[in-house]
């Protein structure tokens, strides 16, 4: 694969713009630092083409994508948010779901060669690239991933709701409840969800696996859940889809919901304002994620700011017919 400019900066241990000084001769640019830069593009065999010398320049007016899947709602509304935001900015958008591909690593470069800066979501990179990318100076905002350094993080608060969604299901008289998500990665959103219940419920939830967080997925993990020995008395869903999955299930099970089962997802998404019962959820801000991600972005690629910063945006619990009571404040 074509060696790019951001590798010939780790390798000499500077900037992509001082790079692009040096093998322009546009600045000053100290004689060691050029002589490690010539040395690395030597070595690395590196050809200055157009499209590498303007990425240093940020002139590409292109940012990157790197999902871990476009399917579903969720990541619908966060493309949307960003695209309208980049829009306006005059910036297009590269695109690239990790999803069923090999070689993500090798992807990731070649995507992170052809624009100005990159969104990430989660832990889509792994992170010793995203090490890489930052040390080579890479602008990087990451979406639903905790604090990391020389990167911008967005995130929804997860604990906080999550903790007031359980106070709430006790408080109605559900003894024992289930938490149905895809493998818990420590510090993502779904697993702080799961410690905010877990802090208020304790042992009296378990958690129970999905393949993933899908419709399909939280249909086939409910069913084999609520049809066995142990029938939980509230499902607590990782986000709206699992649970719409869980709603299905219980249905096809002669189950009703609320009376027999609880059900709660995560997300509010158009669905489970529809579903039958209403689905119980905790409204995100999905759209706001998007277009809040490609400012900060923005911010950073044109230098207007070249701090790291953190943000994390309100969350609200959202009272429906699902888990058992008609909609009413949630204990704080």
């Amino acid at each position: 694969m074509e060696v790019t400019i951001y590798e010939v900066a780790q390798r000499a241990g500077v900037s992509i713009a001082t790079v692009s000084r040096t093998l322009r001769g546009t600045g000053p640019v100290a004689a060691r630092t050029r002589e490690r830069v010539l040395r690395a593009v030597e070595e690395l065999g590196f050809t200055p083409s157009r499209l590498g010398v303007s990425l240093a320049e940020g002139r590409h007016a292109a940012n990157g994508i790197v999902f871990p899947d476009l399917a579903g709602p969720y990541y619908t509304q966060v493309l949307l948010g960003y695209e309208e935001v980049a829009s306006e900015l005059g910036r297009s958008v590269l695109i690239l779901s990790t999803k069923g591909r090999t070689r993500v690593q090798e992807l990731v470069k070649d995507l992170a060669g052809r624009v100005d800066g990159m969104l990430v979501f989660g832990h889509t990179v792994p992170d010793e690239q995203v090490s890489e990318l930052v040390r080579a100076g890479m602008p990087l905002v990451f979406v639903s991933r905790g604090p990391l350094p020389g990167a911008d993080t967005l995130r929804s608060e997860n604990t906080a709701s999550a903790g007031a969604l359980a106070r709430h299901l006790l408080a109605h008289g559900h003894e024992t409840f289930a938490f149905l998500g895809a493998p818990l990665t420590t510090g993502d959103d779904v697993d702080e969800r799961w410690q905010g219940v877990r802090a208020v419920l304790g042992g009296a939830i378990e958690a129970v696996p999905t393949a993933s967080y899908t419709v399909e997925c939280g249909y086939d993990a409910a069913r084999a859940l609520l049809r066995g020995p142990r029938r939980p008395r509230a499902v607590v869903c990782s986000d709206d889809e699992v649970a719409l999955g869980a709603l299905l299930a219980a249905e096809e099970l002669g189950l009703d919901v609320p009376s027999d089962v609880a059900v709660t997802g995560w997300d509010d998404i158009m669905a489970a304002r529809h579903a039958r019962p209403a689905l119980t959820t905790v409204r995100q801000p999905m759209r706001e994620l998007g277009a809040r991600a490609a400012r900060a972005l923005d911010e950073l690629i044109t230098g207007s700011r070249d701090t790291p910063r953190h943000l994390v945006l309100d969350t609200e619990p959202v009272i429906r017919a699902s888990c058992g009571h008609h909609p009413q404040e949630v204990p704080p």
